[in-house]
């Protein structure tokens, strides 16, 4: 009997425990946190689904069998759901739903993506729990995601607060390889960008030193191509007034102007690709190089592929420029250009905007019992979709789950930051739908 009353009174202390955690919270929004604990399973289950159905970028028809299941979940909420086709880019298209609530408050704009980096034939396809995470490909990055925006939105139409917000998601089908040309691929996104007055971006948390991170900043992507050309000939004559240094040693040169001359606070570049011979070309993708040559031939040209990152429009145009004088400033009897691929990723600021979303997120944080959330450093994060709306919409990053090993096989996801990160979604959205528009 004495255990009983032990039992009992365990199960009243965390009864007790839940509600001085949750008592900051609105009754609606304490409704929200108990719905998203209780639905837990479901929303692991809609994970291993979403897993299981392979959307590499290239695999059309798995990218749209996805959206599909995006749509089954997005509808009995109340959303109007429409698949934009985007094979003209070459690429599977993009689901976008919108929700019409109370005139007058504001806009939101969630972004996520349906597609994956593994293709039909990677080896790695299958979802796997182990306790309190799952691997598969995927799984976090951002088919987590997904989940956490469904898990979110489910709670916030069981608590009643769904019914008044204005919410537009687009859910992208080429995130992790862009279709070209961008500004057809990315034009949807950018419009609904021009009419929001918040975007949330669900993919993965950041979490340093253990604790959660909020992600007010992301930089940009840009890639570029050098081209050298020199005179070729006999080995013996390199470096005479006739042949000069070839094309090679020019490639060289520029490259070690580049190291020493771009570096700059939050920016980063790189050389990813790189040939030279008698004979060198890259091919039509871009991503692989022939070449052909002997020791004693002097090369005729030479290439090189890479990207730099950037945390402003400002900062990309004065690296463009320097990297354009550089070039320009040629070796004798050579000759180099380079050029920049249009379809780059804009840079997304740590605006003041953006900075006054993550505090309320922190106040969500603070009336859930979690941690704040400082910002996490820009160069610690990648380019995404949400950039693109960057210059016309403040906007936090971060909103889906945590995740290790995204990329490569292994891809991990821990399945209890579905909660965390629905709680903080579901309520932010709230509060954030309340609040009039400018």
């Amino acid at each position: 009997m004495r255990i009983r009353k032990f039992q009992i009174g365990i199960a009243g202390l965390a009864l007790i425990t839940a509600q001085a955690v949750w008592a900051e919270l609105a009754k609606p929004e304490a409704k929200m946190a108990a719905t998203i604990d209780t639905e837990y399973n479901r929303s692991v289950a809609l994970v291993e689904r979403l897993v299981n159905q392979n959307s590499g970028t290239m695999n059309f028809e798995g990218v749209k069998a996805v959206s599909e299941m995006m749509r089954a979940e997005l509808e009995p909420f109340g959303f109007k759901v429409a698949w934009i086709d985007m094979s003209a880019a070459k690429r599977a298209g993009h689901l976008v739903a919108s929700h019409t609530g109370k005139k007058g408050t504001k806009k939101l704009l969630l972004i996520a993506h349906l597609d994956t980096v593994f293709e039909t034939d990677s080896p790695f396809q299958k979802f796997e729990r182990r306790r309190n995470e799952a691997e598969g490909p995927g799984a976090g990055d951002n088919k987590g995601g997904l989940v956490v925006i469904v898990s979110a939105l489910r709670a916030m139409h069981a608590a009643g607060t769904l019914k008044d917000a204005n919410i537009e998601i687009h859910m992208t089908g080429d995130e992790e390889d862009a279709g070209d040309p961008i500004e057809v691929t990315r034009g949807p996104l950018i419009a609904a960008g021009k009419k929001a007055d918040v975007a949330l971006d669900f993919e993965g948390l950041s979490i340093e030193d253990g604790k959660d991170k909020g992600v007010i900043a992301r930089r940009s992507a840009n890639s570029w191509k050098l081209e050298v050309t020199g005179v070729t000939g006999h080995s013996s004559l390199i470096f005479d007034s006739t042949y000069g240094d070839g094309a090679a040693f020019e490639l060289a040169r520029i490259l070690q102007r580049f190291r020493t001359e771009l570096p700059e606070q939050n920016l980063t570049f790189n050389v990813g690709l790189i040939a030279a011979g008698q004979e060198a070309a890259l091919d039509a993708d871009g991503v692989r190089v022939s070449a052909k040559g002997k020791t004693n031939i002097i090369p005729g040209v030479a290439l090189a592929r890479g990207d730099f990152r950037t945390l402003s429009e400002d900062q990309s145009a004065r690296v463009r420029a320097k990297m354009l004088e550089i070039v320009a400033a040629s070796a004798p009897k050579t000759s180099a250009k380079i050029s920049f691929d249009p379809g780059s990723y804009p840079a997304m600021a740590p605006t003041v905007g953006n900075k006054t979303l993550l505090g309320k997120l922190n106040a969500v944080n603070r009336d859930l019992g979690l941690g704040e959330q400082m910002p996490l450093d820009p160069l610690k994060r990648g380019a995404g979709d949400i950039s693109f709306v960057a210059n016309d919409v403040d906007g936090l990053v971060g909103l889906g789950t945590y995740s290790r090993g995204d990329h490569a096989p292994g891809e991990t996801v821990d399945l209890d930051s579905i909660r965390r990160q629905a709680k903080r979604a579901a309520i932010l959205m709230t509060r954030l739908s309340r609040e009039k528009a400018q």
